[in-house]
Protein backbone atom coordinates (compact mmCIF):
# COMPACT_ATOMS: atom_id res chain seq x y z
CA UNK A 1 0.00 0.00 0.00
CA UNK A 2 2.85 1.90 1.05
CA UNK A 3 4.74 1.36 -2.15
CA UNK A 4 1.65 2.37 -4.11
CA UNK A 5 1.21 5.76 -2.55
CA UNK A 6 4.76 6.40 -3.02
CA UNK A 7 4.92 5.58 -6.75
CA UNK A 8 1.77 8.19 -7.10
CA UNK A 9 3.76 11.01 -5.79
CA UNK A 10 6.48 10.10 -8.28
CA UNK A 11 3.95 10.81 -10.82
CA UNK A 12 2.48 13.42 -9.51
CA UNK A 13 5.91 15.46 -9.22
CA UNK A 14 6.82 14.31 -12.82
CA UNK A 15 3.95 15.47 -14.68
CA UNK A 16 4.24 18.78 -12.77
CA UNK A 17 7.56 19.19 -13.48
CA UNK A 18 6.49 18.63 -17.29
CA UNK A 19 3.68 20.72 -17.08
CA UNK A 20 6.37 23.49 -15.45
CA UNK A 21 9.10 22.79 -18.75
CA UNK A 22 5.90 23.61 -21.50
CA UNK A 23 4.70 26.63 -19.74
CA UNK A 24 8.03 27.93 -20.09
CA UNK A 25 8.57 26.96 -23.56
CA UNK A 26 5.57 28.48 -24.26
CA UNK A 27 6.24 32.05 -22.56
CA UNK A 28 9.66 31.41 -24.70
CA UNK A 29 8.73 31.25 -27.91
CA UNK A 30 5.73 34.18 -27.25
CA UNK A 31 8.65 36.63 -26.15
CA UNK A 32 10.85 35.53 -29.20
CA UNK A 33 8.16 36.19 -31.57
CA UNK A 34 7.01 39.28 -30.04
CA UNK A 35 10.59 40.54 -30.33
CA UNK A 36 10.85 39.52 -33.97
CA UNK A 37 7.71 41.19 -34.94
CA UNK A 38 8.06 44.57 -32.78
CA UNK A 39 12.10 44.11 -34.60
CA UNK A 40 10.69 44.04 -38.27
CA UNK A 41 8.09 47.23 -37.02
CA UNK A 42 10.74 49.29 -35.75
CA UNK A 43 13.14 49.02 -39.24
CA UNK A 44 10.47 48.23 -41.47
CA UNK A 45 11.31 45.25 -42.57
CA UNK A 46 9.11 42.36 -43.61
CA UNK A 47 9.31 38.86 -43.95
CA UNK A 48 7.74 37.05 -46.70
CA UNK A 49 6.87 33.33 -46.65
CA UNK A 50 8.69 31.22 -49.31
CA UNK A 51 6.04 30.31 -52.34
CA UNK A 52 6.18 27.36 -54.19
CA UNK A 53 6.56 27.16 -58.45
CA UNK A 54 2.81 26.85 -58.57
CA UNK A 55 1.80 29.67 -55.90
CA UNK A 56 3.82 32.34 -57.50
CA UNK A 57 1.45 33.21 -60.23
CA UNK A 58 -1.33 33.33 -57.60
CA UNK A 59 0.04 35.85 -55.17
CA UNK A 60 -2.71 38.43 -55.82
CA UNK A 61 -5.54 36.13 -54.81
CA UNK A 62 -4.16 34.33 -52.78
CA UNK A 63 -3.09 38.00 -50.69
CA UNK A 64 -7.10 38.82 -50.95
CA UNK A 65 -7.80 35.54 -49.49
CA UNK A 66 -5.72 35.95 -46.56
CA UNK A 67 -6.99 38.85 -45.82
CA UNK A 68 -10.67 37.69 -45.62
CA UNK A 69 -10.27 34.41 -43.21
CA UNK A 70 -8.28 37.01 -41.29
CA UNK A 71 -10.43 38.15 -38.26
CA UNK A 72 -8.05 39.97 -36.34
CA UNK A 73 -6.34 41.61 -39.73
CA UNK A 74 -6.02 45.72 -38.97
CA UNK A 75 -6.80 48.53 -42.37
CA UNK A 76 -2.88 48.42 -42.15
CA UNK A 77 -1.91 45.21 -43.08
CA UNK A 78 -5.03 44.29 -45.57
CA UNK A 79 -3.40 47.98 -47.25
CA UNK A 80 0.11 46.55 -47.08
CA UNK A 81 -0.49 43.19 -48.22
CA UNK A 82 -1.84 44.40 -51.46
CA UNK A 83 0.60 46.67 -51.95
CA UNK A 84 2.92 43.93 -51.80
CA UNK A 85 0.80 41.61 -53.78
CA UNK A 86 0.49 44.73 -56.29
CA UNK A 87 4.88 45.49 -56.37
CA UNK A 88 4.15 48.67 -58.10
CA UNK A 89 1.77 51.04 -59.97
CA UNK A 90 -0.73 48.95 -61.64
CA UNK A 91 -1.64 50.18 -65.17
CA UNK A 92 -5.25 52.04 -64.30
CA UNK A 93 -3.14 53.77 -61.85
CA UNK A 94 -0.37 55.05 -64.05
CA UNK A 95 -3.41 56.24 -66.73
CA UNK A 96 -4.65 57.92 -64.20
CA UNK A 97 -1.86 59.82 -62.97
CA UNK A 98 -0.05 60.40 -65.98
CA UNK A 99 -3.20 61.53 -68.69
CA UNK A 100 -3.29 65.03 -67.01
CA UNK A 101 0.10 65.43 -68.54
CA UNK A 102 -0.91 64.23 -72.32
CA UNK A 103 -2.36 66.77 -74.55
CA UNK A 104 -3.90 65.68 -78.25
CA UNK A 105 -2.04 67.99 -81.34
CA UNK A 106 -3.73 68.95 -84.23
CA UNK A 107 -2.13 70.42 -87.27
CA UNK A 108 -3.19 71.68 -90.45
CA UNK A 109 -1.25 72.75 -93.72
CA UNK A 110 -2.17 73.52 -96.90
CA UNK A 111 -0.96 70.75 -99.56
CA UNK A 112 -0.80 70.77 -103.34
CA UNK A 113 -2.88 67.40 -104.17
CA UNK A 114 -3.49 66.36 -107.80
CA UNK A 115 -6.67 66.42 -109.25
CA UNK A 116 -7.63 62.98 -110.87
CA UNK A 117 -10.90 64.46 -112.48
CA UNK A 118 -8.96 66.77 -114.51
CA UNK A 119 -10.07 68.19 -118.14
CA UNK A 120 -9.80 66.70 -121.52
CA UNK A 121 -8.49 69.07 -124.27
CA UNK A 122 -7.05 68.61 -127.95
CA UNK A 123 -4.02 66.76 -125.96
CA UNK A 124 -5.89 64.39 -124.22
CA UNK A 125 -6.31 63.69 -120.47
CA UNK A 126 -4.36 66.77 -117.89
CA UNK A 127 -4.60 65.92 -114.52
CA UNK A 128 -4.53 69.26 -112.38
CA UNK A 129 -2.83 70.63 -109.37
CA UNK A 130 -4.89 72.19 -106.31
CA UNK A 131 -4.57 73.22 -102.99
CA UNK A 132 -6.15 71.82 -100.34
CA UNK A 133 -5.73 71.46 -96.21
CA UNK A 134 -4.84 68.69 -94.73
CA UNK A 135 -4.98 67.94 -91.51
CA UNK A 136 -2.97 65.70 -88.92
CA UNK A 137 -2.76 64.49 -85.47
CA UNK A 138 -0.41 63.52 -83.22
CA UNK A 139 0.32 63.72 -79.25
CA UNK A 140 2.67 65.53 -76.83
CA UNK A 141 3.71 65.70 -73.19
CA UNK A 142 3.70 68.52 -70.75
CA UNK A 143 7.53 68.88 -69.92
CA UNK A 144 7.89 72.28 -68.52
CA UNK A 145 6.20 75.63 -67.74
CA UNK A 146 7.69 79.22 -67.40
CA UNK A 147 5.88 82.80 -66.47
CA UNK A 148 4.40 82.85 -70.02
CA UNK A 149 3.95 79.72 -71.47
CA UNK A 150 3.26 76.11 -71.04
CA UNK A 151 5.70 73.61 -72.54
CA UNK A 152 4.73 70.36 -74.34
CA UNK A 153 7.70 67.90 -75.79
CA UNK A 154 6.66 65.90 -78.95
CA UNK A 155 8.13 65.11 -82.63
CA UNK A 156 9.24 67.27 -85.44
CA UNK A 157 7.14 64.90 -87.96
CA UNK A 158 3.70 66.09 -85.76
CA UNK A 159 4.79 69.58 -86.38
CA UNK A 160 6.71 69.58 -89.89
CA UNK A 161 5.08 71.78 -92.26
CA UNK A 162 1.99 72.62 -90.25
CA UNK A 163 0.21 76.21 -90.83
CA UNK A 164 -1.52 76.21 -87.79
CA UNK A 165 -1.04 74.23 -84.39
CA UNK A 166 -3.87 73.28 -81.93
CA UNK A 167 -3.37 71.27 -78.04
CA UNK A 168 -6.18 69.66 -76.62
CA UNK A 169 -5.85 68.42 -72.64
CA UNK A 170 -7.31 66.22 -70.71
CA UNK A 171 -10.42 67.79 -69.85
CA UNK A 172 -11.35 68.30 -73.73
CA UNK A 173 -10.25 71.96 -74.07
CA UNK A 174 -7.93 73.43 -76.93
CA UNK A 175 -6.41 75.97 -77.83
CA UNK A 176 -3.54 76.95 -80.24
CA UNK A 177 -0.32 76.75 -80.20
CA UNK A 178 3.40 77.65 -81.83
CA UNK A 179 6.84 76.08 -82.30
CA UNK A 180 8.83 76.73 -79.47
CA UNK A 181 12.11 74.85 -81.02
CA UNK A 182 12.45 71.93 -82.86
CA UNK A 183 15.51 69.63 -84.08
CA UNK A 184 14.63 67.60 -86.92
CA UNK A 185 17.41 65.01 -87.29
CA UNK A 186 16.48 63.96 -83.47
CA UNK A 187 12.72 64.18 -84.39
CA UNK A 188 12.15 66.31 -81.52
CA UNK A 189 10.14 69.45 -80.97
CA UNK A 190 8.78 71.85 -78.22
CA UNK A 191 5.55 73.54 -78.54
CA UNK A 192 4.20 76.35 -76.48
CA UNK A 193 0.90 77.36 -75.31
CA UNK A 194 -0.03 80.78 -74.01
CA UNK A 195 -0.50 80.77 -70.55
CA UNK A 196 -3.39 83.31 -70.55
CA UNK A 197 -5.04 81.39 -73.51
CA UNK A 198 -5.41 78.43 -70.29
CA UNK A 199 -8.40 78.80 -68.60
CA UNK A 200 -8.24 78.46 -64.53
CA UNK A 201 -10.86 75.01 -64.68
CA UNK A 202 -8.51 73.94 -67.43
CA UNK A 203 -5.08 74.89 -65.33
CA UNK A 204 -6.78 72.59 -61.91
CA UNK A 205 -6.85 69.34 -64.28
CA UNK A 206 -3.28 69.37 -66.36
CA UNK A 207 -0.35 68.44 -65.01
CA UNK A 208 4.06 68.27 -65.73
CA UNK A 209 5.11 64.99 -66.54
CA UNK A 210 7.13 63.30 -63.58
CA UNK A 211 10.98 62.36 -65.96
CA UNK A 212 12.35 58.85 -64.97
CA UNK A 213 15.72 57.24 -66.01
CA UNK A 214 15.63 55.61 -69.50
CA UNK A 215 19.05 54.34 -68.69
CA UNK A 216 17.50 52.40 -65.51
CA UNK A 217 14.95 50.52 -68.13
CA UNK A 218 15.71 46.67 -68.50
CA UNK A 219 14.56 43.94 -70.89
CA UNK A 220 11.40 42.71 -70.20
CA UNK A 221 10.29 45.52 -68.16
CA UNK A 222 6.95 46.46 -68.38
CA UNK A 223 6.06 49.89 -70.19
CA UNK A 224 2.85 51.60 -71.17
CA UNK A 225 2.24 54.16 -73.74
CA UNK A 226 -0.08 56.94 -73.80
CA UNK A 227 -1.16 58.95 -77.00
CA UNK A 228 -3.68 60.52 -79.17
CA UNK A 229 -4.12 56.83 -81.31
CA UNK A 230 -5.59 57.78 -84.93
CA UNK A 231 -6.74 61.42 -83.71
CA UNK A 232 -9.68 59.73 -81.86
CA UNK A 233 -8.55 61.09 -78.45
CA UNK A 234 -6.52 59.47 -75.31
CA UNK A 235 -5.82 55.58 -75.43
CA UNK A 236 -3.76 53.37 -73.26
CA UNK A 237 -1.71 50.18 -74.86
CA UNK A 238 0.58 48.18 -72.22
CA UNK A 239 3.93 46.26 -73.06
CA UNK A 240 7.27 45.36 -72.51
CA UNK A 241 10.49 46.77 -73.30
CA UNK A 242 11.49 44.60 -76.14
CA UNK A 243 15.17 45.95 -76.58
CA UNK A 244 17.46 48.70 -75.97
CA UNK A 245 19.85 51.14 -77.82
CA UNK A 246 18.45 50.94 -81.37
CA UNK A 247 19.20 53.52 -83.33
CA UNK A 248 17.12 54.86 -86.45
CA UNK A 249 18.87 55.17 -90.21
CA UNK A 250 17.17 57.78 -91.30
CA UNK A 251 18.80 57.49 -94.86
CA UNK A 252 17.56 54.00 -95.50
CA UNK A 253 13.91 54.19 -92.89
CA UNK A 254 15.13 51.32 -91.50
CA UNK A 255 16.19 50.70 -87.56
CA UNK A 256 19.87 49.08 -86.46
CA UNK A 257 20.66 47.32 -83.76
CA UNK A 258 22.80 50.39 -82.34
CA UNK A 259 26.34 48.47 -82.54
CA UNK A 260 27.32 50.91 -84.83
CA UNK A 261 29.09 53.67 -82.94
CA UNK A 262 29.44 56.34 -85.71
CA UNK A 263 25.65 56.08 -86.17
CA UNK A 264 24.57 59.79 -85.67
CA UNK A 265 20.98 58.20 -85.05
CA UNK A 266 18.77 58.76 -81.68
CA UNK A 267 18.94 55.87 -79.05
CA UNK A 268 15.62 54.37 -79.10
CA UNK A 269 13.77 51.95 -77.21
CA UNK A 270 11.87 48.65 -78.73
CA UNK A 271 8.44 47.84 -77.33
CA UNK A 272 5.35 45.43 -78.19
CA UNK A 273 2.99 47.72 -76.66
CA UNK A 274 0.66 48.88 -79.52
CA UNK A 275 1.81 52.29 -81.30
CA UNK A 276 -0.20 53.73 -84.08
CA UNK A 277 -0.60 57.03 -86.16
CA UNK A 278 -1.60 59.53 -83.82
CA UNK A 279 0.76 58.37 -80.65
CA UNK A 280 3.47 59.71 -81.87
CA UNK A 281 4.69 62.31 -79.10
CA UNK A 282 3.08 60.70 -76.85
CA UNK A 283 4.61 58.83 -74.15
CA UNK A 284 6.11 55.69 -72.92
CA UNK A 285 5.97 55.42 -69.00
CA UNK A 286 7.49 52.84 -66.26
CA UNK A 287 5.71 51.47 -63.99
CA UNK A 288 6.21 54.33 -61.74
CA UNK A 289 4.61 56.21 -64.23
CA UNK A 290 7.93 58.22 -65.37
CA UNK A 291 8.24 59.21 -68.78
CA UNK A 292 11.08 57.45 -70.05
CA UNK A 293 10.50 57.84 -73.61
CA UNK A 294 8.64 59.80 -76.53
CA UNK A 295 6.92 57.89 -78.55
CA UNK A 296 8.70 58.01 -82.24
CA UNK A 297 7.87 55.11 -84.74
CA UNK A 298 6.55 51.89 -85.65
CA UNK A 299 7.48 49.12 -88.12
CA UNK A 300 4.39 48.82 -90.52
CA UNK A 301 4.75 45.57 -92.97
CA UNK A 302 2.56 42.09 -92.77
CA UNK A 303 5.67 40.83 -92.03
CA UNK A 304 6.16 42.23 -88.28
CA UNK A 305 4.46 42.34 -85.45
CA UNK A 306 4.83 43.82 -81.91
CA UNK A 307 7.54 46.59 -82.98
CA UNK A 308 7.14 50.02 -82.06
CA UNK A 309 10.22 52.51 -81.01
CA UNK A 310 10.50 55.65 -78.60
CA UNK A 311 13.00 57.94 -78.34
CA UNK A 312 14.97 57.25 -75.11
CA UNK A 313 14.71 60.23 -72.61
CA UNK A 314 17.72 60.82 -71.20
CA UNK A 315 19.40 60.82 -73.93
CA UNK A 316 17.71 63.57 -74.95
CA UNK A 317 17.09 65.94 -72.03
CA UNK A 318 19.14 68.28 -72.61
CA UNK A 319 18.31 68.85 -76.10
CA UNK A 320 14.69 69.41 -75.24
CA UNK A 321 15.94 71.89 -71.98
CA UNK A 322 17.49 73.85 -75.35
CA UNK A 323 14.40 73.68 -77.23
CA UNK A 324 12.28 75.04 -74.41
CA UNK A 325 14.79 78.05 -74.38
CA UNK A 326 14.06 78.77 -77.43
CA UNK A 327 11.97 81.99 -79.00
CA UNK A 328 8.24 80.75 -79.72
CA UNK A 329 7.39 80.78 -83.61
CA UNK A 330 4.49 80.84 -86.06
CA UNK A 331 5.23 79.19 -89.57
CA UNK A 332 5.23 82.56 -91.72
CA UNK A 333 3.94 82.49 -95.57
CA UNK A 334 6.25 83.14 -98.00
CA UNK A 335 6.45 86.37 -98.81
CA UNK A 336 7.01 87.17 -95.13
CA UNK A 337 9.87 85.03 -94.09
CA UNK A 338 13.36 86.07 -94.49
CA UNK A 339 15.82 84.44 -96.72
CA UNK A 340 20.13 84.44 -96.56
CA UNK A 341 20.45 85.60 -100.75
CA UNK A 342 22.07 82.00 -102.13
CA UNK A 343 21.34 79.49 -104.56
CA UNK A 344 22.17 76.08 -103.19
CA UNK A 345 21.40 72.03 -104.01
CA UNK A 346 21.79 69.12 -101.61
CA UNK A 347 24.79 67.43 -100.93
CA UNK A 348 24.25 63.47 -101.92
CA UNK A 349 25.11 60.94 -99.60
CA UNK A 350 27.06 59.20 -102.97
CA UNK A 351 29.05 62.52 -102.60
CA UNK A 352 29.40 62.42 -98.42
CA UNK A 353 30.83 58.72 -98.84
CA UNK A 354 32.58 58.48 -102.36
CA UNK A 355 34.36 61.93 -102.13
CA UNK A 356 34.22 63.51 -98.19
CA UNK A 357 31.99 66.20 -99.31
CA UNK A 358 30.64 67.69 -96.11
CA UNK A 359 26.65 66.09 -95.53
CA UNK A 360 24.73 69.53 -95.63
CA UNK A 361 23.81 72.31 -98.74
CA UNK A 362 25.99 73.38 -101.16
CA UNK A 363 25.96 76.82 -101.47
CA UNK A 364 25.84 77.09 -105.92
CA UNK A 365 25.48 81.45 -106.27
CA UNK A 366 26.01 84.11 -103.71
CA UNK A 367 23.31 86.77 -104.66
CA UNK A 368 25.32 90.21 -105.00
CA UNK A 369 24.60 92.12 -102.33
CA UNK A 370 22.62 90.31 -100.51
CA UNK A 371 22.52 88.97 -97.04
CA UNK A 372 24.67 86.14 -97.14
CA UNK A 373 27.23 88.25 -99.72
CA UNK A 374 27.21 90.56 -96.96
CA UNK A 375 28.30 88.48 -94.11
CA UNK A 376 30.86 86.91 -96.52
CA UNK A 377 29.77 83.62 -97.02
CA UNK A 378 31.35 82.10 -100.79
CA UNK A 379 29.88 80.04 -102.97
CA UNK A 380 31.04 76.26 -103.08
CA UNK A 381 31.01 76.12 -99.14
CA UNK A 382 28.48 73.50 -97.15
CA UNK A 383 26.36 75.01 -94.84
CA UNK A 384 26.02 72.13 -92.32
CA UNK A 385 23.90 74.00 -89.05
CA UNK A 386 21.83 76.44 -89.03
CA UNK A 387 21.26 78.51 -85.89
CA UNK A 388 23.14 74.95 -83.68
CA UNK A 389 20.93 72.45 -85.91
CA UNK A 390 22.11 70.46 -88.10
CA UNK A 391 20.95 71.26 -91.82
CA UNK A 392 21.08 68.06 -94.53
CA UNK A 393 18.37 69.27 -97.14
CA UNK A 394 17.84 72.33 -99.35
CA UNK A 395 14.13 71.53 -98.18
CA UNK A 396 15.59 71.46 -94.66
CA UNK A 397 17.00 74.91 -94.81
CA UNK A 398 14.25 76.37 -96.63
CA UNK A 399 11.76 75.07 -93.32
CA UNK A 400 14.24 76.55 -90.58
CA UNK A 401 13.97 80.09 -92.74
CA UNK A 402 10.00 79.76 -92.61
CA UNK A 403 9.89 80.47 -89.11
CA UNK A 404 12.34 83.62 -89.28
CA UNK A 405 10.84 87.37 -89.96
CA UNK A 406 13.78 89.43 -92.62
CA UNK A 407 15.80 91.51 -90.37
CA UNK A 408 16.95 88.31 -87.33
CA UNK A 409 20.18 87.52 -87.42
CA UNK A 410 21.30 83.31 -88.02
CA UNK A 411 24.53 81.96 -86.94
CA UNK A 412 25.44 79.15 -89.82
CA UNK A 413 27.81 77.10 -89.45
CA UNK A 414 29.70 76.35 -92.84
CA UNK A 415 32.58 74.20 -94.50
CA UNK A 416 34.44 76.49 -96.74
CA UNK A 417 36.77 74.65 -99.36
CA UNK A 418 40.56 74.72 -98.32
CA UNK A 419 43.64 72.94 -100.20
CA UNK A 420 42.16 69.36 -100.51
CA UNK A 421 39.80 69.76 -97.69
CA UNK A 422 37.28 72.08 -95.70
CA UNK A 423 37.53 74.18 -92.91
CA UNK A 424 35.05 75.10 -90.49
CA UNK A 425 33.75 78.71 -90.22
CA UNK A 426 30.70 80.48 -88.23
CA UNK A 427 29.24 83.07 -90.16
CA UNK A 428 26.22 85.76 -89.00
CA UNK A 429 23.91 86.23 -91.47
CA UNK A 430 20.72 89.19 -90.81
CA UNK A 431 18.43 87.76 -93.41
CA UNK A 432 16.72 89.71 -95.99
CA UNK A 433 13.03 90.03 -97.05
CA UNK A 434 11.93 87.53 -99.54
CA UNK A 435 11.26 89.45 -103.33
CA UNK A 436 10.77 86.22 -105.35
CA UNK A 437 7.68 84.20 -104.08
CA UNK A 438 7.05 83.10 -107.23
CA UNK A 439 10.28 81.35 -107.42
CA UNK A 440 10.35 79.81 -104.22
CA UNK A 441 11.62 76.49 -104.82
CA UNK A 442 13.05 77.45 -108.81
CA UNK A 443 16.58 77.85 -110.31
CA UNK A 444 15.39 80.98 -111.95
CA UNK A 445 13.31 84.00 -110.87
CA UNK A 446 12.94 85.80 -114.35
CA UNK A 447 10.07 84.84 -116.98
CA UNK A 448 13.34 85.54 -120.05
CA UNK A 449 15.15 83.61 -122.37
CA UNK A 450 18.34 83.64 -120.81
CA UNK A 451 17.06 82.52 -117.55
CA UNK A 452 15.10 79.75 -119.34
CA UNK A 453 18.45 78.50 -120.41
CA UNK A 454 20.52 79.02 -117.14
CA UNK A 455 17.55 76.97 -115.58
CA UNK A 456 17.68 74.32 -118.04
CA UNK A 457 21.76 73.34 -117.40
CA UNK A 458 21.60 74.15 -113.79
CA UNK A 459 19.12 71.22 -114.12
CA UNK A 460 21.45 69.11 -116.49
CA UNK A 461 23.77 69.68 -113.23
CA UNK A 462 21.49 68.53 -110.82
CA UNK A 463 20.51 72.06 -109.41
CA UNK A 464 17.10 71.86 -108.43
CA UNK A 465 16.28 73.82 -105.68
CA UNK A 466 17.19 76.98 -104.40
CA UNK A 467 15.94 79.00 -100.79
CA UNK A 468 14.47 81.66 -103.09
CA UNK A 469 16.49 84.29 -102.06
CA UNK A 470 17.80 86.36 -105.21
CA UNK A 471 17.57 87.83 -108.79
CA UNK A 472 19.10 85.76 -111.13
CA UNK A 473 20.05 87.57 -113.67
CA UNK A 474 23.97 87.59 -113.62
CA UNK A 475 26.05 86.56 -117.06
CA UNK A 476 28.37 83.97 -114.99
CA UNK A 477 25.53 81.87 -113.24
CA UNK A 478 27.10 78.91 -114.04
CA UNK A 479 30.64 79.92 -113.76
CA UNK A 480 32.48 77.97 -111.00
CA UNK A 481 35.92 78.82 -109.49
CA UNK A 482 36.55 75.27 -107.99
CA UNK A 483 36.71 73.01 -110.71
CA UNK A 484 36.41 69.96 -108.34
CA UNK A 485 33.36 71.39 -107.17
CA UNK A 486 31.65 71.49 -111.00
CA UNK A 487 33.16 68.03 -111.46
CA UNK A 488 30.59 66.49 -108.88
CA UNK A 489 27.95 69.12 -109.82
CA UNK A 490 28.03 67.49 -113.71
CA UNK A 491 28.34 63.53 -112.08
CA UNK A 492 24.91 64.57 -110.33
CA UNK A 493 26.31 64.51 -106.64
CA UNK A 494 23.58 67.25 -106.16
CA UNK A 495 20.59 67.40 -105.75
Amino acid sequence: MMNKDNRNDKIRKIAKKGLTLSLCAVLAGGLAAGSFEGINKITGTTTVEAANKDETTLTFAKSEKKADDSDSATDDSTEAKDSTAKGSLDVSDIASEALPSIVSITTKSVQEVQNYYGIYGMYGYAPQQQEQEVEGSGSGIIVGKNDDELLIATNYHVVEGADTLSVAFVDGNAVEASVKGFDEERDLAVVSVALDDIDSDTMDAISVAKIGSSDDLKVGEQVVTIGNALGYGQSVTTGIVSAKNRRMDSDNNTVTDGSDDSSAGVNLIQTDAAINPGNSGGALLNMEGEVVGINSAKLASTEVEGMGYAIAISDVTDILQSLMNETSRDKLDDSEHGVIGIKCTSVSSEAVQMYGIPAGVFVSKVTDGGAADKAGLKANSVITEFNGKSVSSADQLIEYLSYYEPGEDVDLTVQVPSGNGYKEETITVTLDENTNVDDSKSDSSKDSKKDKKDKKDKKDKGDSKSDNSEDNSDSDENDNENPFIEYFQNQGFFR
